[in-house]
């Protein structure tokens, strides 16, 4: 006897639709396999199978005091004197990886 099934129907953005698929595809997972596998994740978690969480907001000045301004401002100046900086291009490369 066939197990009965149910849709699932969600909008959303065409490109966040077009990455996610082309990633279950390299894996060879194909999208209804995985809304099933979330879904049972939800089930056995007895909730979100992952954490929920706000992103780290920057520190703007405003909130730092004068003490912890000054430290991270001195922190900034040693690592500079010690030529523990790095380029324009190495700093976007890192971002570009962080993304991969």
């Amino acid at each position: 006897m066939a197990t009965k099934t149910a849709n699932v129907t969600a909008r959303i953005q065409p490109d966040i639709k077009e990455s996610a698929e082309a990633i279950l595809e390299k894996l060879g997972i194909p999208v209804s396999v995985f809304i099933d596998m979330t879904y049972r994740q939800v089930i056995a978690n007895n909730g979100i199978p992952f954490s929920l969480k706000l992103g780290k907001t920057i520190t703007t000045r405003d909130e730092l005091s004068d003490t912890q301004f000054n430290s991270m401002m001195n922190a900034g100046l040693t690592q500079a004197k010690a030529d523990q900086s790095k380029s324009v291009g190495e700093v976007f490369a890192d971002l570009s990886n962080l993304s991969e």
